[in-house]
C-alpha cells in the first residue's frame, strides 16, 4: 500500500462523475447514464466491485483498508521508557515519592548526565539536578544512596548506572 494508491482513490472522488456514480453505488440507487468505464474506474480503485450477475456494488471496506495500512504501529516502549514518561513531563521530574524500583529507573536516567570519570563539584551537581527538580538535595542524596555517584570531600564522580558506548 504507498501514496499513490491513495491519491488514486481521492483523485477519483474528487471527479463529479466518479464520485456521483460511487454515491449511486453506496445509495443503493439505478445508476443509469453511468457509462461502464467509470465503474471500471471505480473498481481499478477498488471502490466497486461487479459481481457474477453484472450488478455493480460499491465497496466502501476500501477506506478502511487504506487507513489500515497508513496508520502507524502503536508504540512499543519498555517498561523503562514507561516509568521515564510517568515521572518525567517535560525532562523535569513530576515528584521524587515513587517506589524504590521506579526511583532507580529514573535515578539512573539522570545520572546519565554525569560523565563516568570526571569529578565534578557540588554546585555543578546542583545545577544539573535542578533541571530536573527543584530538591536537587533529595536527588543528590538518593544518587549516592544508590550508588549511582560517590562523593567525597564535596566533589561527586558518577559510579554506577548504565554507560553509553
Amino acid at each position: 500500500m504507498n501514496d499513490e494508491e491513495i491519491r488514486r482513490v481521492l483523485g477519483l472522488l474528487s471527479q463529479d462523475d466518479t464520485l456521483r456514480a460511487f454515491a449511486s453505488l453506496v445509495l443503493g440507487e439505478a445508476a443509469d447514464g453511468v457509462p461502464p468505464r467509470t465503474f471500471a474506474k471505480l473498481a481499478g480503485a477498488g471502490l466497486a466491485a461487479c459481481d457474477e450477475s453484472g450488478k455493480w456494488r460499491a465497496t466502501p471496506e476500501r477506506f478502511r483498508e487504506l487507513l489500515r495500512a497508513r496508520a502507524q504501529p502503536p508504540e512499543r516502549l519498555s517498561a523503562e521508557e514507561r516509568v521515564l514518561r510517568t515521572f518525567l513531563v517535560d525532562g523535569r521530574l513530576t515528584t521524587t515519592a515513587m517506589r524504590r524500583d521506579k526511583r532507580l529507573v529514573v535515578l539512573r536516567y539522570i545520572a546519565a548526565v554525569f560523565e563516568p570519570g570526571v569529578r565534578y563539584a557540588e554546585k555543578d551537581v546542583n545545577v544539573a539536578l535542578r533541571a530536573f527538580h527543584d530538591d536537587y538535595a533529595a536527588l543528590r542524596r538518593y544518587l549516592v544512596d544508590e550508588g549511582l555517584l560517590s562523593r567525597r570531600d564535596n566533589v561527586y564522580w558518577r559510579s554506577g548506572g548504565p554507560v553509553d558506548v
